[in-house]
C-alpha cells in the first residue's frame, strides 16, 4: 500500500475504545486528528482538537456541516450499548450516520463506519437491529464509505475486554448454554491501525479491497467463549465450565440492561449464540501483516504498600497514567521524572489534502 499524504480526519467518538486507537495510529502516521465526542475537552485532551458533537441531535444532513468543516475524511467509532435518556438506537445508529453519509457525499468526504459482524434481521435485540439498520442506509447512499465490521475486540481499556479479563481469571466459568458461536478475537491496536489505513488509503486501492463497501476483520485464530477466557487466563490450568440454561442467561440480560450493569446485554447473548467470524478478513490484508495473536493476560497484584513505604522514585501506586496519546490509561505505577506527553508538540498538521 502507498503512502497517502496528510489528511484532516475527524473521529467521532474519539475518546471511546475504539477511537483511541484511530487518532493514536493517525496522529502516529501525522495526521490532524479531530476529535468528536459529546462530551466536552478534558484536561488530557487539551492537545487535541475537539469538536462536541450529539449524534441524537444530527438527524438532517445539514445538521453536519459545521463538523464536517474543513475535514478530508470521517470515521464514526460511536456506539451505544444500551438506549438512554435522550438516546435511542435508532437515532444514534441508524439516523444519524445516514445523515452523515448523505452530508459527506455532498462535500465529497470519505466516510468509515465501525460496525460488529453477526448482525441478522431476525435478532430480539433491538440493538442488534439498529445496527443492522443504520448498515442498510448507508449502503443506500452515494457516498464514499466503507463498513467496518470488526469481531469480538481485546484490549486493557475495554469496558467489555475487562469483564473478560476479569472472568477469565475465575476457577469456574458460568457460561450460557447456548454460548457456542465461534469468535475471531482481535485486539483493538490492530483495529486502530486499519482504520488510520483505511482513512488514507488511495479511493482505487480501497475499491479493489472493498467492492462491496464493507470490510470484515477478525484474528488469526478462532474460539468458542470458554476457550476464548481460558487462553487469555494463560497457564496450563483450566478454568471449570458450568452451563447455565438460555433461559435464565436470557433474564439476567434484560436484568443487567434494565438496571444498566454490567457490559452484558441482551444483544451480547443473541451474538455469542452465533458465529462471530469474518467470511472474508481482510485484516491482514490492511494491516500489511499477520494480526496479532490473542496473549493470556496475567494480572500480578502487588503487596499493597503505604505511603511511607513507598520507593523513593513511586509516588502513587494507584493513579492513571497519562498515555502518549493524550488519554488516561490505567496502569500501577507512577515514577517521578516522566515528563507529562502532553508538553509534546503536537502532531496536527496544518496542510489538507484530499483524497485522490
Amino acid at each position: 500500500m502507498n503512502p497517502a499524504p496528510a489528511l484532516t480526519v475527524l473521529v467521532l467518538g474519539g475518546r471511546g475504545f475504539i477511537g483511541r486507537y484511530a487518532v493514536r495510529a493517525l496522529r502516529a502516521a501525522g495526521h490532524r486528528v479531530i476529535i468528536g465526542s459529546r462530551f466536552d475537552a478534558a484536561e488530557t485532551t487539551a492537545q487535541l482538537e475537539q469538536r462536541r458533537c450529539r449524534l441524537q441531535h444530527l438527524q438532517r444532513h445539514e445538521d453536519w456541516g459545521p463538523l464536517l468543516s474543513g475535514v478530508d475524511v470521517v470515521i464514526n467509532c460511536v456506539g451505544i450499548l444500551r438506549q438512554r435518556w435522550g438516546e435511542r438506537y435508532e437515532a444514534v445508529h441508524s439516523a444519524a450516520p445516514a445523515a452523515l453519509a448523505q452530508a459527506c457525499a455532498q462535500l465529497g468526504l470519505r466516510m468509515l463506519h465501525v460496525s460488529a459482524l453477526g448482525l441478522h434481521a431476525d435478532a430480539g435485540s433491538a440493538f442488534i437491529r439498529s445496527k443492522l439498520a443504520g448498515e442498510r442506509a448507508l449502503l443506500s447512499s452515494d457516498a464514499d464509505l466503507t463498513i467496518v465490521r470488526p469481531s469480538l475486540l481485546d484490549g486493557r481499556d475495554g469496558f467489555g475486554a475487562r469483564w473478560l479479563r476479569m472472568l477469565a481469571r475465575m476457577p469456574v466459568y458460568l457460561l450460557p448454554n447456548s454460548s457456542n458461536g465461534r469468535l475471531a478475537c482481535l485486539r483493538v491496536e490492530d483495529l486502530g491501525e486499519a482504520l488510520a489505513r483505511l482513512a488514507t488509503l488511495p479511493a482505487t486501492e480501497l475499491a479493489a479491497l472493498a467492492p462491496e463497501r464493507v470490510l470484515e476483520f477478525g484474528g488469526p485464530e478462532q474460539f468458542v467463549l470458554r476457550d476464548y477466557l481460558h487462553r487469555l487466563r494463560g497457564g496450563e490450568r483450566r478454568s471449570q465450565v458450568l452451563g447455565i440454561p438460555h433461559w435464565i442467561c436470557r433474564a439476567f440480560s434484560h436484568a443487567c440492561d434494565l438496571l444498566h450493569l454490567t457490559p452484558y446485554s441482551f444483544g451480547h447473548l443473541e451474538l455469542l449464540a452465533r458465529d462471530n467470524c469474518p467470511q472474508s478478513n481482510h485484516l491482514g490484508a490492511v494491516l500489511g501483516r499477520e494480526p496479532t495473536r490473542i496473549e493470556a493476560w496475567n494480572y500480578v497484584r502487588k503487596p499493597v504498600l503505604k505511603d511511607a513505604a513507598l520507593p523513593a522514585n513511586v509516588v502513587n501506586r494507584n493513579y492513571v497514567e497519562l498515555s502518549s496519546d493524550g488519554f488516561w490509561s490505567e496502569t500501577r505505577r507512577e515514577e517521578q521524572g516522566i515528563a507529562s506527553p502532553m508538553a509534546a508538540t503536537s502532531n496536527d498538521v496544518s496542510g489538507q489534502k484530499t483524497l485522490k
